[in-house]
């Protein structure tokens, strides 16, 4: 086995894995992954998509690759195919992890790396990361059934007001996701929370981009305190199945986390989606968040699986 710089590839090369990668994300997460595939792919093609193949016999059979956000690495995916060669699937997916760590750590102006490996339970692929200074932050893929649950309407006090997601709240809304997060643990985990460039920049990943499903602004809500006509909270949904929805973010302000408004907008989400026929919608929590994971449940979301976060400083 060899392992090599992905951009010796070509989409050809890479396609039949990605297929193998289509169906796996959709067996454990409900997921349609091949939007991120297509994309990946036009990235083969331009040979500008940094990261590593295994490669035995003259196949593809994993890889990995990252991204550069100015003095942040982000790897992006690990895949591996399982059975049929002469190395076990997680010593593949060590030695992948170990080159794309290695490279990250030693690019001039790199002082951060994330990753999140939603495929991948928790501790499946965390030696290499804990060996190289990272910490590990375990989180939860959570699932809620539309047909298991009636819709509930619970009241809304009368001084707030949800609206539908607009555009035109973008700046706003960056504003609300950085003050939300201030302190929190998911501020350690995605560094973007910590700015309002940073969140901007978040916003416009989750709206425009396809990694985390297709944005489905009718299932993205707003929440306003009618007296000051401020934007206090917010959700938005994705549409990762034709059928399955995912939240991409739900925060509130801290000031009014207890007045029952992010069971209102998760009540609001759900609905649109059940007047469209969806059948599911996900989402991920860190699990260090026990408030919310106890709200997600009381709702009727089911933990589905844990998958770990890791997160560098150099």
């Amino acid at each position: 086995m060899e392992i090599l710089d992905l951009r010796h590839f070509s989409a050809a090369d890479l396609r039949p894995l990605l297929e193998e990668e289509i169906a796996t994300w959709a067996r454990l997460l409900a997921w349609d992954y091949a939007g991120a595939a297509e994309m990946i792919l036009r990235y083969m093609d331009a040979k500008i998509l940094p990261g590593y193949a295994a490669i035995e016999r003259g196949s593809v059979f994993g890889y990995s690759f990252f991204v550069y956000e100015q003095s942040k690495g982000v790897i992006g995916d690990l895949f591996v195919h399982d059975g049929g060669r002469s190395l076990n699937r997680r010593e593949v997916e060590e030695r992948l992890l170990t080159h794309v760590i290695e490279t990250l750590q030693q690019s001039p102006g790199i002082h951060r790396i994330e990753a999140q490996l939603l495929a991948h339970d928790a501790g499946e692929v965390a030696r290499p990361f804990l060996e190289q200074g990272f910490s590990r932050h375990p989180r939860v893929f959570m699932n809620y059934e539309m047909a298991r649950h009636p819709q509930t309407a619970p009241p809304l006090a009368p001084e707030f007001e949800i609206r539908p997601w607009s555009e035109e709240q973008y700046q706003a809304a960056a504003a609300l996701i950085t003050n939300a997060y201030r302190g929190h643990v998911d501020s350690e985990i995605n560094d973007q929370y910590r700015t309002l460039s940073g969140s901007l920049r978040f916003l416009n990943n989750i709206v425009r981009f396809p990694g985390c499903g297709t944005f489905d602004a009718h299932g993205s809500f707003v929440v306003f305190q009618r007296r000051t006509r401020t934007l206090i909270g917010l959700i938005l949904c994705s549409q990762v199945r034709p059928d399955v929805g995912h939240i991409t973010q739900v925060c509130i302000l801290p000031e009014y986390r207890s007045a029952g408004l992010g069971v209102a907008l998760l009540a609001a989400t759900t609905r649109s989606l059940r007047e469209r026929r969806f059948g599911a919608i996900s989402l991920t929590v860190t699990q260090a968040n026990d408030r919310a994971i106890a709200l997600y449940e009381r709702i009727g979301f089911d933990s589905v699986r844990i998958f770990d976060a890791f997160v560098w400083e150099g």
